[in-house]
């Protein structure tokens, strides 16, 4: 409720941990009953880059973005390294390190990161790298899907990072609430 874009998130839990990348997927409604699924590793990537976004001159550690979305810190690692690799975000070592954004939110498209996170990740198995079909040459979907990939990240791409950005935490009242 109160969201903005026509894409609704549905999940079974708010308290998911410890989730496996390559067999876990987040499951997305888009203004009716089609749907897209994205991996658990592409949902926790947006959602860590949204609250970066939503607070970019503050370095984030792994522990502090661990315990702000429930996840473990080996799989935040795996999340971050990828971003890191493709310039989304830089990560300092030491005393006041943390990751911060590489470049602006409103220059970080969700359609490219989607792309990033999704990499390894095929819509149908015969997509995937270096896997064969019997039906190769005779079928008709292979193309079909490819094209509803090409859109989906097309219409993603029409928002930014800055667009769904959380905002970062109202501070504490000092002597309680009033």
């Amino acid at each position: 409720p109160g969201q903005e874009g026509s894409w609704q998130h549905i999940r079974a839990s708010s308290r998911l941990r410890h989730l496996a990348c390559s067999n876990t997927h987040m499951k997305y409604q888009f203004k009716g009953e089609a749907t897209m699924r994205l991996t658990a590793f592409t949902d926790y990537g947006l959602r860590l880059l949204m609250l970066m976004a939503g607070d970019p001159q503050r370095p984030y550690s792994t522990a502090d973005l661990a315990a702000e979305l429930a996840l473990s810190r080996n799989h935040l690692s795996k999340i971050m390294r990828r971003l890191s690799l493709a310039g989304v975000v830089e990560t300092r070592r030491g005393g006041g390190g943390g990751a911060v954004l590489a470049r602006p939110a409103e220059e970080i498209r969700l359609g490219e990161v989607i792309a990033l996170l999704e990499d390894d990740q095929a819509i149908v198995e015969c997509l995937g790298a270096g896997r064969g079909c019997a039906l190769d040459g005779r079928c008709g979907l292979k193309s079909r899907l490819r094209r509803a990939e090409a859109a989906f990240l097309r219409e993603m791409d029409l928002s930014t990072l800055a667009d769904i950005r959380l905002a970062p935490p109202a501070p504490a009242l000092a002597g309680g609430a009033g």
